[in-house]
């Protein structure tokens, strides 16, 4: 990878310092339930409450920020494009508009409704297509040539990934623990990382998973794969019940709305796999990445 693109500590610290004042520092929660169902102290990163409804604001605000202020041009002159099924489009939308630049998103057409929803309310064009990747590729190049928008990948761009980082930062200071493993959590059915890291080598769907989990149905882009190989220690997969199970485990026990992509590390963590190989880890902070949700979906989930 070029050393110029790489995300380091450095990259990081700079992205948080870009940050302050304009992203929430979320709160870290616990439960006692669900300590005693993991057997575990769990400590759980709340980017539900963050602003757009998860994590990816933090991303998407780093790099148009940055876009912004090395481009040259006003930014109402600038125009950004980005392919997303639903939180990082909602964050992009939302950073745009605060910015004055204008926002191109492109969603699989089966992407959640509130998601879509949420992107056009904040002024951002949204274009649907067929959720194959090269269905999503080629519409955003179709978009960019139509518009010269500048794409920001959600996945590899580093200003993105960066400014996601700044989450493990806010956690370090919010705990206490000097030596930290790091573990993955997927869907069974959308195990692409898992797939990776078993075989050495960035493992790629040609047509996207269908999930419950559906900020999850996604290729992990080629950036992340290179800190993924060297520093994650195991990716735990869970169904798709345990991801609903989880789900009504945090309403119920926390009053917290997680979306399904958000409530997979908590199945992971209460899962019988992290419990026979996470040997050893006592204390384990969870991020509950999302509570973007449609009602519906959400009622059908909490009352089964």
């Amino acid at each position: 990878m070029d050393a110029n693109n790489s995300v380091t500590l450095k990259t990081v610290q700079k992205a948080a310092d870009t940050l302050s004042g304009h992203v929430i520092t979320t709160q870290v929660q616990t439960d006692e339930t669900l300590d005693s169902l993991s057997g575990r102290r769990l400590f759980f990163k709340c980017e539900n409450l963050q602003k757009s409804g998860s994590f990816k604001f933090r991303g998407a605000y780093n790099a148009v920020s940055r876009l912004v202020s090395s481009n040259g041009r006003t930014p109402h002159q600038l125009q950004v494009v980005a392919s997303s099924t639903g939180n990082y489009a909602c964050a992009l939308a939302m950073v745009a508009k605060v910015h004055g630049v204008t926002a191109h998103a492109v969603m699989p057409n089966n992407s959640p409704e509130c998601k879509k929803r949420t992107v056009l309310s904040h002024g951002a064009n949204l274009t649907l297509c067929e959720p194959a990747a090269q269905d999503i590729t080629r519409t955003v190049k179709q978009v960019q040539n139509a518009t010269g928008a500048v794409f920001i990948s959600g996945a590899d761009h580093p200003d993105v990934i960066a400014g996601h980082g700044t989450m493990g930062l806010e956690l370090l200071r919010q705990s206490t623990c000097p030596e930290i493993r790091v573990y993955g959590a997927e869907p069974e059915v959308a195990n692409g990382a898992a797939m990776s890291l078993n075989r050495g080598e960035r493992f790629t769907f040609s047509r996207f998973p269908q999930s419950i989990a559906d900020g999850l149905n996604v290729n992990i882009g080629a950036v992340p794969w290179t800190y993924i190989r060297s520093n994650v220690g195991d990716i735990f997969t869970v169904s798709e019940d345990e991801i609903k199970n989880a789900m009504r485990l945090v309403w119920e026990r926390m009053q917290f709305v997680v979306e399904p992509s958000g409530a997979v590390g908590v199945a992971a963590v209460l899962s019988d796999s992290f419990k026979a190989r996470a040997v050893g880890c006592r204390n384990v902070a969870v991020v509950l990445s999302g509570g973007n949700v449609d009602p519906d979906k959400l009622s059908e989930i909490l009352q089964m």
